[in-house]
């Protein structure tokens, strides 16, 4: 679904009249807050994409925990160190 902002030159007009002219019929149709509200949208994960991504976080989560036993890292909990 496009929508086409279209001007045409009159004898007597100038270029600022015409830009002017097209930002109005830009700014009436609706372009621009549709075009910025798809800019950064981001689409739904996939069903695999997002286990592929769990099972990651699961297996780092693991990983930590084991080096936490093996006393190869610090056991700190999550947010006594923040402010």
């Amino acid at each position: 679904m496009s929508i086409n902002a279209e001007v045409i030159k009159n004898n007597n007009e100038n270029n600022l009249a015409i830009l002017r002219r097209f930002t109005k019929r830009v700014q009436g149709a609706g372009i621009l807050p549709r075009v910025r509200s798809l800019r950064y949208a981001t689409r739904k994960l996939s069903p695999y994409v997002k286990q592929k991504k769990t099972l990651k976080a699961i297996e780092k989560r693991e990983n930590i925990q084991e080096q936490i036993k093996l006393g190869k890292l610090a056991d700190t909990s999550r947010g006594q160190n923040r402010k």
